[in-house]
Protein backbone atom coordinates (compact mmCIF):
# COMPACT_ATOMS: atom_id res chain seq x y z
CA UNK A 1 0.00 0.00 0.00
CA UNK A 2 1.47 3.45 -0.92
CA UNK A 3 0.64 6.83 0.73
CA UNK A 4 0.72 10.12 -0.47
CA UNK A 5 3.69 11.99 0.07
CA UNK A 6 1.31 14.43 1.94
CA UNK A 7 -0.37 12.21 4.38
CA UNK A 8 4.16 10.97 5.07
CA UNK A 9 4.39 14.85 6.19
CA UNK A 10 1.52 14.25 8.59
CA UNK A 11 3.56 11.90 11.12
CA UNK A 12 4.95 13.28 13.99
CA UNK A 13 7.93 10.93 14.60
CA UNK A 14 10.33 12.15 17.65
CA UNK A 15 13.36 10.84 19.72
CA UNK A 16 12.00 10.04 23.16
CA UNK A 17 14.36 8.92 26.18
CA UNK A 18 12.98 5.87 28.29
CA UNK A 19 12.91 6.94 31.50
CA UNK A 20 11.58 3.61 33.12
CA UNK A 21 9.75 -0.11 32.03
CA UNK A 22 8.01 -1.67 34.04
CA UNK A 23 6.04 -4.92 33.20
CA UNK A 24 2.33 -5.47 32.63
CA UNK A 25 1.79 -8.63 35.23
CA UNK A 26 -1.90 -9.19 33.57
CA UNK A 27 -0.23 -9.23 29.72
CA UNK A 28 1.75 -11.75 28.12
CA UNK A 29 3.13 -9.42 25.71
CA UNK A 30 2.69 -6.00 27.20
CA UNK A 31 5.58 -3.57 28.88
CA UNK A 32 4.87 0.50 29.90
CA UNK A 33 7.60 2.43 29.09
CA UNK A 34 7.86 5.90 30.12
CA UNK A 35 9.21 8.36 27.62
CA UNK A 36 10.88 12.18 27.73
CA UNK A 37 10.56 14.14 24.67
CA UNK A 38 11.88 17.30 26.18
CA UNK A 39 10.25 18.25 28.55
CA UNK A 40 7.02 16.02 27.92
CA UNK A 41 6.42 12.50 29.19
CA UNK A 42 4.05 10.26 27.68
CA UNK A 43 3.31 6.44 28.65
CA UNK A 44 4.08 3.93 25.65
CA UNK A 45 2.86 0.30 25.72
CA UNK A 46 4.45 -2.04 23.96
CA UNK A 47 3.95 -5.62 22.68
CA UNK A 48 8.05 -6.36 23.77
CA UNK A 49 7.54 -8.54 26.51
CA UNK A 50 8.42 -11.40 25.00
CA UNK A 51 11.26 -10.63 22.63
CA UNK A 52 13.13 -8.54 25.10
CA UNK A 53 15.60 -10.41 27.26
CA UNK A 54 16.34 -7.58 29.33
CA UNK A 55 13.85 -5.14 29.54
CA UNK A 56 15.61 -2.71 31.99
CA UNK A 57 18.29 -2.56 29.54
CA UNK A 58 16.18 -0.01 27.68
CA UNK A 59 16.29 2.33 30.23
CA UNK A 60 18.26 5.38 29.23
CA UNK A 61 17.99 4.53 25.60
CA UNK A 62 17.12 6.89 22.78
CA UNK A 63 14.62 5.85 20.31
CA UNK A 64 12.28 6.95 17.68
CA UNK A 65 8.59 6.96 18.73
CA UNK A 66 5.42 7.93 16.39
CA UNK A 67 3.57 10.32 18.83
CA UNK A 68 0.73 12.07 17.10
CA UNK A 69 -1.57 8.96 17.13
CA UNK A 70 -4.75 8.77 19.21
CA UNK A 71 -3.80 7.52 22.45
CA UNK A 72 -5.32 3.74 23.01
CA UNK A 73 -5.84 1.84 26.05
CA UNK A 74 -3.89 -1.94 26.58
CA UNK A 75 -5.28 -3.74 29.27
CA UNK A 76 -6.01 -0.50 30.99
CA UNK A 77 -3.57 1.24 30.18
CA UNK A 78 -3.52 4.21 28.07
CA UNK A 79 -0.80 4.42 25.09
CA UNK A 80 0.26 8.04 23.39
CA UNK A 81 2.81 6.67 20.70
CA UNK A 82 4.28 3.80 18.98
CA UNK A 83 7.58 2.37 18.89
CA UNK A 84 9.75 2.51 15.57
CA UNK A 85 11.68 -0.68 14.98
CA UNK A 86 12.74 -2.40 12.55
CA UNK A 87 10.98 -5.99 12.53
CA UNK A 88 13.72 -9.09 11.49
CA UNK A 89 12.10 -12.73 11.70
CA UNK A 90 8.77 -11.54 13.67
CA UNK A 91 10.67 -9.60 16.20
CA UNK A 92 11.42 -6.09 16.61
CA UNK A 93 14.79 -4.51 16.22
CA UNK A 94 15.51 -1.08 18.22
CA UNK A 95 16.11 1.54 16.02
CA UNK A 96 18.78 4.64 18.35
CA UNK A 97 20.27 7.67 16.79
CA UNK A 98 24.03 7.00 16.03
CA UNK A 99 24.69 9.40 18.89
CA UNK A 100 22.98 11.06 21.33
CA UNK A 101 20.34 13.73 20.28
CA UNK A 102 18.01 15.78 22.91
CA UNK A 103 14.76 14.21 23.92
CA UNK A 104 11.78 15.30 21.22
CA UNK A 105 14.23 15.67 18.24
CA UNK A 106 12.32 15.65 15.84
CA UNK A 107 13.15 12.90 13.17
CA UNK A 108 13.67 15.15 9.65
CA UNK A 109 10.83 15.90 7.91
CA UNK A 110 11.58 16.05 4.19
CA UNK A 111 14.55 18.20 3.75
CA UNK A 112 14.64 21.73 2.29
CA UNK A 113 18.45 22.23 1.96
CA UNK A 114 18.86 18.84 0.56
CA UNK A 115 17.71 16.45 -3.03
CA UNK A 116 16.13 13.06 -1.67
CA UNK A 117 15.71 10.00 -4.14
CA UNK A 118 14.65 7.11 -3.80
CA UNK A 119 16.54 4.22 -5.67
Amino acid sequence: MNISFEDFKKLEIRIGKVLSVEDIPEADKLLKLIFEFGGEKRQIIAGIKQTTQDPQSLVGKEMPVLINLEPRKFKGFESRGMLIAADVEGEPVFLHPEREVPPGSRLSKPFRNFIVSAI
